[in-house]
């Protein structure tokens, strides 16, 4: 006859890797132990911290003059504020040339009067003294020589200050031209300063504002730090203990297996049994 017989082992292993190192690695983790301790602020940070909340509570010293700068430059920064003394010299200017430049003063110029008043006079007491000395004086020669003495000497002066009238004319016209272009373009670049102004004036509004919130800012800062320097000094001791805590492993397991009995190992565990089971009561 036959039979099976089964047994059951229970195994357990246990790794170590870096043995030679352990104590090494036990002082880390013992210094890592005492450095949770020291997570807080330091001293000197806390005085650092305080420093800073103090002068968020403050404020920007400069809001104010932001503020101001900011609000100038929203109204144009002044840069309009010569345009009325601009159009006020360009108003001068055109009165004092307009009768030149309409034509009113060709032909009408005292002092050319009075040149040829004086040319009328030189030119009679030449001539008629010429016909006094001859006894002719007062003749209808007389009269003729005389005026064409007088037409000949004024002609060339008429002639000229005609000539120099319409070139003033042209030259004063030119000149209203020119004026009223050139205070155009400085009203134009005027206005382009008061728009640049504004432009500016609405970044330096957001300026003024983060002075504003400069002291809310500042204290939301200071805050962060107080929780993050704890949190990051921890995180730094993670960082060394986690990965030596991880080191080495151990496992248990059990095994079970089974084996076939021949008839006579069977036999004899069968007399084995009986004869531990009749064993009290052997006679002596």
């Amino acid at each position: 006859m036959g039979g099976q017989s089964t047994t059951t082992q229970t195994q357990q292993s246990q790794t170590a890797p870096w043995q030679a190192a352990q104590p090494m690695l036990q002082n880390i983790l013992g210094q890592i132990g005492t450095g949770l301790g020291n997570t807080g602020l330091t001293s000197a940070e806390t005085g650092a911290l305080n420093t800073l909340q103090n002068n968020a509570a403050q404020g920007n010293p400069y809001a104010g003059q932001i503020g101001a700068y900011a609000q100038s430059l929203l109204n144009g920064g002044g840069a309009n504020a010569q345009a009325p003394n601009v159009q006020s010299n360009l108003q001068t200017f055109q009165n004092q040339l307009s009768p030149y430049a309409n034509g009113s003063m060709v032909g009408n110029n005292p002092a050319l009067a009075a040149q040829l008043a004086q040319i009328q006079t030189d030119v009679g007491n030449s001539v008629n003294g010429q016909f006094a000395a001859a006894g002719r004086d007062f003749s209808g020669a007389n009269q003729m020589t005389y005026g064409r003495g007088v037409a000949a000497a004024e002609a060339p002066v008429i002639a000229a200050q005609y000539n120099q009238d319409v070139t003033n004319q042209i030259a004063a016209a030119n000149a209203l031209y020119n004026a009223g272009n050139t205070t155009a373009n400085t009203l134009s670049g005027m206005q382009q300063n008061y728009l640049s102004n504004q432009g500016q004036g609405i970044a330096a509004s957001q300026s003024a504002l983060d002075a504003q919130n400069y002291g809310a800012n500042a204290t939301l800062a200071e805050e962060a730090q107080r929780r993050g320097i704890p949190v990051q000094a921890l995180g730094l001791l993670a960082q060394i203990g986690v990965p030596i805590a991880g080191l080495g492993q151990q496992s248990s397991g059990t095994t079970q297996g089974t084996q076939d009995a021949s008839g006579l190992q069977q036999f004899d565990m069968l007399a084995s049994g009986i004869g531990s089971l009749l064993s009290p009561f052997k006679f002596k």
